[in-house]
């Protein structure tokens, strides 16, 4: 179990260091989005948003569903990035109080 909870802490500490990231696994949340809207809702360029995504998929946070398409790709978080929304979301609650 803290084997997997190790990979939880490492997976969201990579994700909060960058703003970028952590403003794409915000954007896209329970949804799946074209990068267009993703960008469009976090503030952030599309060529950014690209790049973000090609990181994030590469540590599984993120999929894209359809791979085959070159405009329009799909993307929705992995059961890990749900995990890793969930886990900055309950860091953030605690600031709050």
């Amino acid at each position: 179990m803290s084997n997997e909870n190790d990979e939880l802490l490492k997976l969201t500490s990579y994700v909060q260091i960058s703003k970028y990231r952590e403003k794409t696994l915000k954007s896209i949340g329970d949804e799946v989005k074209i990068p267009t809207h993703i960008a469009q809702d976090s503030g952030i360029r599309t060529n950014h948003i690209s790049k973000v995504l090609s990181e994030l998929k590469s540590k599984e946070i993120v999929e894209c569903i359809n791979e085959e398409a070159r405009k329009g790709r799909l993307y929705r978080l992995t059961d890990t990035g749900k995990e890793v929304l969930e886990s900055i979301e309950k860091k953030e609650q605690k600031k709050k109080q």
